[in-house]
């Protein structure tokens, strides 16, 4: 049986994808903008909200990405 990988976000990624919820994006629209599990952003809202969201920095997120989120926001 092998390990699957989790994904790891950077900071700058899960602020950007929790400023997009606070701008009125639902949280199932702007996961599946940025191509996460709804579960993983509602985590990242409530850690916001707590003063505890950290950040992995070891998955890239390219600028085309964020442009993108921005755009479809």
């Amino acid at each position: 049986m092998m390990k699957t990988k989790r994904a790891r976000y950077t900071l700058e990624f899960k602020l950007e994808a929790v400023r997009l919820v606070g701008a009125g994006q639902s949280i199932a629209a702007t996961a599946a903008i940025l191509g996460l599990p709804d579960q993983t952003l509602h985590n990242w809202l409530k850690a916001h909200r707590e003063g505890s969201l950290g950040g992995a920095g070891s998955k890239p997120v390219t600028p085309e990405q964020m442009e993108l989120a921005m755009l479809r926001a």
